[in-house]
């Protein structure tokens, strides 16, 4: 079945700065825009469930946009609709995502609100990402439907079917997720997508780890979706297809959406829930509380001087500087202070870079250089 966007090209193609547009098209342009940002490099080093992941063979934060935009881009490929969209919203998505995964999120969501900010949420985040982090502060100046579905991917919440609302609204008031729908119809399969990618890959790294068995998924489940995460794909794709129509929007069947409800609840029950995972939580809240408390010790103490954030001698303090540099104007711009700029930035962090933040904090690399380098160092101690 063919469906049509009830709202115009114009809008949908709108960027905040007028652009010449070239061979690649608008939505072709945005996803190479997204691919070359720095944003998006960072995915390949944040957990999607399994935190920093030493199998290579582990799903991370862009592995999962990858599978989201090539999910989506299948099924509106069967629907009639625009593929290229589909797949820049689909690469873009998480681009807002903390280190860490969802409970990366829930801690700083709690820290920014401790703060008095409103709750962190990424697919907002992800639109801050796009229109003002990125590139200096000057962000990716994508097209309206990007944006837009970039912003109201929230695939966390399970619905059965989501029908666009067609709508061009001001993205930038947008505060938060709660009850946003897409204005597109790409935009609302991206959203299932999200479920769909992350249902069965979930359960198979789970199962690649050891803390499940595939045995272990219920029978009903199983004989309906599978227990692969090939076989759960493809039997959604179809069925998203072929139950799709304009009046209930984007849909799973009748017959499958109980499945693939059930599923999601086995695995937040032996999964997300699990020992392994919520293990950390205290950890990383210890980490990103010694992330935030010396990083507001340097700016409210250095300010913008750069000879005291050297007399650091450490790696974190100096890029922060230059960060802060890099960003100050467009803050003060855009928000008229700098209060988010340090948790945006640890916000931005990989998980590797948020332990070398750590280390960096606590034993410097520079204290073992005069060591490394003297002859009764470490390496030819005889004594």
């Amino acid at each position: 079945m063919k469906l049509q966007n009830q709202i115009s090209e114009q809008l949908l193609k709108q960027r905040k700065t007028e652009k010449q547009e070239d061979v690649r098209g608008p939505y072709y342009r945005d996803t190479t825009a997204i691919i070359h940002s720095s944003a998006f490099r960072r995915l390949k080093h944040k957990t999607q469930v399994f935190f920093a992941p030493s199998n290579d063979h582990i799903c991370t934060r862009m592995e999962h946009c990858l599978h989201v935009a090539s999910i989506a881009s299948t099924i509106c490929r069967g629907l009639g609709l625009d593929t290229e969209l589909a797949w820049a919203i689909g690469m873009g998505h998480d681009l807002g995502h903390t280190p860490f995964g969802h409970t990366g999120e829930k801690i700083l969501s709690s820290k920014m609100q401790q703060a008095g900010f409103g709750p962190f949420e990424h697919e907002i985040n992800s639109l801050r990402v796009v229109d003002f982090l990125s590139n200096q502060g000057k962000g990716l100046n994508l097209t309206y439907a990007v944006r837009d579905g970039i912003a109201c991917h929230n695939g966390e919440k399970l619905v059965k079917s989501i029908k666009p609302t067609f709508e061009v609204r001001n993205l930038d008031a947008l505060q938060e997720r709660r009850g946003l729908l897409p204005a597109t119809y790409e935009a609302a399969v991206v959203r299932l997508c999200d479920t769909i990618a992350y249902l069965g890959r979930d359960f198979e790294d789970a199962c690649r780890l050891g803390l499940i068995s595939k045995r272990d998924l219920p029978w009903d489940v199983e004989k309906l979706l599978g227990n692969r995460n090939a076989q759960i794909i493809d039997t959604l794709v179809f069925d998203v297809i072929e139950h799709s129509n304009s009046e209930d929007g984007i849909s799973f069947s009748d017959e499958l959406f109980p499945a693939v409800q059930k599923m999601i609840a086995f695995n937040y029950e032996y999964i997300y829930k699990s020992p392994m995972l919520e293990g950390y939580e205290r950890y990383f809240s210890r980490l990103f509380t010694l992330i935030l408390d010396y990083l507001g010790y340097l700016l409210a103490t250095y300010e913008f001087n750069e000879e005291l954030y050297t007399q650091e001698k450490n790696m974190l303090a100096m890029g922060f500087y230059h960060h802060l540099m890099d960003m100050k104007d467009a803050y003060l711009q855009k928000d008229g202070n700098l209060d988010r700029l340090i948790f945006d930035y640890i916000g931005g962090m990989s998980d590797n870079f948020c332990l070398d933040c750590a280390n960096e904090i606590l034993k410097p690399e520079h204290l073992n250089d005069s060591i490394e380098h003297s002859l009764t160092g470490k390496w030819f101690d005889v004594r």
